[in-house]
């Protein structure tokens, strides 16, 4: 009976201490970027802040948007706890009409998958 309860001591023990490995956790500053009204041909250009409030290095796999449109470009190293990066993202600006677009984000974060939004309305030149 001593040795079943030790052993059940033993392996709670254990799984306490898995639970506090080290993770990665990414914060956004702001989830959704709000183009507006912009004019055909602009900068398109828009960045995604976050922060790794985590305590291990954080690594984006992987970026991907939701049509060839929407070009986003991820850091290439390792975000250290505590740092901050950021997502650029590249709308073609040459496309009249609303944005409606979403950037998937993978990470080793806590929450390894995140979805970003962007938006507005690409008006013709000379339209008022």
């Amino acid at each position: 009976m001593k040795r079943g309860i030790l052993l059940l001591f033993v392996g709670l023990f254990t799984l306490s201490l898995s639970a506090q490995e080290k993770t990665a956790k990414i914060e956004f500053k702001n989830e959704t970027i709000d183009y507006g009204e912009i004019e055909k041909g602009s900068d398109g250009v828009r960045v995604f802040e976050f922060t790794n409030n985590g305590n291990a290095p954080l690594v984006i796999s992987d970026v991907k948007s939701s049509c060839g449109c929407t070009i986003p470009k991820k850091p290439e190293e390792p975000i250290m706890p505590g740092k901050t990066g950021e997502i650029q993202v590249k709308y073609d600006t040459n496309r009249v009409g609303p944005i409606r677009k979403a950037i998937t984000v993978i990470s080793n974060a806590d929450t390894p998958t995140k979805v970003l939004k962007i938006k507005g309305t690409v008006k013709s030149e000379g339209a008022k």
